[in-house]
């Protein structure tokens, strides 16, 4: 059998690495198609190097755009691409420009879409995510659901036959990483000269959250004035849209790093007193580290993040102050993601689907 993976930006990598192995394991044809969505190198290279998947069969470089233009140049890409293979599946992560347009390519060309992490939803239209994480389950073939939380949201839309609950793969890559850098200093706090505990890690990256002036500034201003340094990994397009702006990013408390490598992303999070984020991939990775989270955001798909504690909302700048100085959350041994093995739920349940059977939902 032969899968495509069409991934595109760092939360994708990530979930690709364990696919990788387990199809590699199960005797899969695994082709990648790298689509260029994200082209700086710590948000690409460095991960498909550090998390052992090697170089992508193909790469696509569409680079920036708005999302009709990088959305529209990725599938133009792909037809060919597809075309040229033999695919029995194409697997689409998450909820990319990539992702859509993966979907829309394959499902044009009648090849059998299965999506990885379907069903999330924040019920926020505005969000470009959303457009293409609800457009994507209703043209997919498979719904390899994350949690239970994402199998209830797909079978209120009708399409509970299409649905598997697997659990999340990131989960497998992050309990992997985690074992391997927990008993390792992090090269951040070695680089800046921070005290274990003694600082934040944020991510701030939403077009909703840097795309107006204002907004930026202010998130910005509030992570400046918080107790503690605040280190954040700024992605190219926020520090351009910082310049833009002309909003300072190395303010008070905050200062502005490049992004970093998975392993060291990790290992600064454990040595954080918390992260600070618009990113659902690190929502997640934070409480699965049992690391507090503020999300900078008025809602979010891991639901089960903010209901065990381990993650608050905030939009403001007294939100996030207030946020980030609260008690440690009560601890808990809640696995709503999974046990770590997702990975191999989903190339198992490719393969019965594929052969025409269709495997039990596999609880993770």
């Amino acid at each position: 059998m032969q899968i495509i993976s069409i991934v595109g930006a760092r939360p994708q990598f990530v979930k690709l690495a364990p696919i990788h192995r387990a199809a590699r394991a199960a005797g899969v044809d695994h082709v990648i198609v790298h689509t260029g969505q994200h082209y700086d190198p710590m948000l690409s290279d460095v991960f498909f190097e550090g998390l052992g998947i090697g170089e992508p069969d193909v790469h696509l470089g569409v680079g920036s755009g708005s999302h009709g233009v990088q959305t529209g140049a990725i599938l133009a890409a792909l037809d060919g691409v597809l075309e040229s293979k033999n695919a029995d599946w194409v697997l689409v992560y998450g909820d990319t420009n990539s992702t859509l347009a993966a979907a829309l390519s394959a499902v044009k060309l009648h090849i059998p879409v299965a999506h990885l992490e379907a069903g999330l939803r924040s019920f926020n239209r505005r969000m470009p995510e959303e457009h293409n994480r609800v457009l994507t389950d209703h043209a997919a073939d498979l719904l390899l659901a994350p949690t239970e939380v994402a199998s209830a949201h797909l079978a209120s839309e009708g399409l509970a036959d299409r649905t598997v609950l697997v659990g999340d793969v990131m989960t497998d890559v992050l309990f992997e990483v985690r074992d391997r850098v927990s008993d390792s200093p992090s090269a951040l706090v070695e680089e800046l000269g921070l005290e274990r505990r003694g600082f934040y890690v944020a991510t701030i990256h939403r077009a909703e959250n840097t795309d107006d002036p204002g907004r930026l500034a202010e998130i910005a201003a509030g992570l400046g004035g918080l107790d503690r340094p605040v280190v954040l990994l700024a992605h190219p397009r926020v520090v351009a849209k910082a310049a833009a702006h002309g909003v300072d990013l190395t303010q008070g408390s905050l200062i502005a790093h490049a992004p970093l490598a998975y392993d060291d992303l990790i290992a600064a999070a454990l040595a954080s007193a918390g992260v600070v984020t618009d990113s659902g991939g690190l929502q997640k990775e934070a409480f699965l580290l049992r690391v507090p989270c503020t999300t900078v955001r008025t809602e979010t798909e891991w639901v089960e993040t903010v209901e065990l504690g381990w993650n608050v909302l905030a939009n403001t700048a007294d939100e996030i102050a207030v946020a980030v100085a609260r008690p440690l959350p009560t601890p808990t041994h809640a696995a709503p993601y999974g046990d770590g093995h997702a990975a191999d739920r989903v190339v198992q349940t490719l393969l019965a689907w594929s052969s025409g059977g269709r495997g039990s939902d596999g609880a993770a």
